[in-house]
């Protein structure tokens, strides 16, 4: 089945997956962003749906994600995650398409010691938190048939993340101190946009396909540090950084917004009700590795 998809997002780790891998599954993506198309101007993202030509679905790739800046620009952080968002479902509702959203760990506490499930209460420690989760609640609200995929520890070989950091970082210094008390679980962009479209074929085809919201990330908890550790100790890195990592407790390393001490996430409900069962984040990341590893060596 071919899916006419329209993407509101152009170039972050999801929106950059999407566009590489939806073409391979056969379907047709226009993705619009900015200047047309802006998440701090509500009004564009409901025009842009409702004046696309024939859609099958709208994925939203899009976000504000600056979580530490977001606690000095609150207005811009809900404009976007909360306000945009509910215009995407409003106008998605209107046009009768579904509509596919990524939203966050973040809007759990981190008080739970086991790991956390859709039905669990939420309480966002951040502004960024509070605000995606705003935008879960107006999709909720809006009537729109909708998957709301909630992820995790982001990272791929493009654009802003944990692992560029690390190499980043790991080739200007011998050691690094990496936070070794919060728990989480990494999840590649590329998983997540497999997942996306998995599940778009899946709403397109069913008119009675299972909605609302799901936990979506890599398979096995983990902590900062021993994340950067298994960066660092992937074969493709031999010979060349050598950085050891020292754990530290997040007092050690305070930052403008706070971070849930556990997010990590039970998937069984995605694998009973869409059957995706998510992978191990250390396969993930060995692609994510080798695929890097490939652009340093055309360099």
């Amino acid at each position: 089945m071919v899916l006419n998809i329209l993407q509101l997002g152009l170039r972050g780790q999801l929106a950059t997956e999407l566009l590489r891998r939806a073409p391979v599954a056969g379907h047709v993506v226009r993705a619009v962003g900015r200047p047309g198309v802006d998440l701090l101007q509500p009004e564009t993202v409901r025009r842009a749906i409702l004046e696309a030509p024939a859609i099958d679905v709208v994925t939203n790739a899009a976000a504000y994600t600056a979580v530490d800046l977001a606690e000095s620009e609150p207005e811009k952080s809900f404009t976007a995650n909360a306000e945009s968002v509910a215009a995407a479902a409003e106008a998605c509702r209107e046009r009768g398409v579904p509509l596919l959203h990524v939203s966050t760990d973040y809007v759990y506490d981190g008080s739970k010691t086991t790991a956390y499930v859709e039905t669990d209460p939420v309480g966002p420690a951040n502004v960024y938190g509070r605000s995606k989760l705003a935008g879960e609640q107006a999709i909720a609200a809006s009537g729109a048939r909708h998957v709301i995929l909630r992820t995790s520890w982001v990272f791929s070989a493009t654009g802003s993340n944990f692992v560029k950091t690390m190499l980043r970082l790991g080739a200007e210094r011998d050691l690094l101190t990496v936070i070794d008390d919060q728990h989480g679980c990494p999840t590649a962009a590329g998983d997540i946009a497999d997942a996306v479209l998995s599940i778009a074929e899946g709403m397109a085809a069913d008119p009675s396909a299972p909605s609302g919201i799901y936990n979506f990330c890599g398979e096995g908890p983990t902590t900062w540090r021993r994340f950067a550790e298994a960066i660092f100790a992937h074969p493709s890195l031999a010979g060349t950084i050598r950085a050891t990592v020292q754990p530290i407790p997040t007092s050690a390393y305070p930052t403008p917004a706070l971070r849930p001490a556990n997010s990590v996430m039970d998937c069984a409900k995605i694998t009973r009700d869409w059957a995706i069962r998510p992978r191990a984040w250390r396969d993930g990341l060995d692609e994510v590795m080798q695929e890097l590893s490939g652009e340093r060596t055309a360099t």
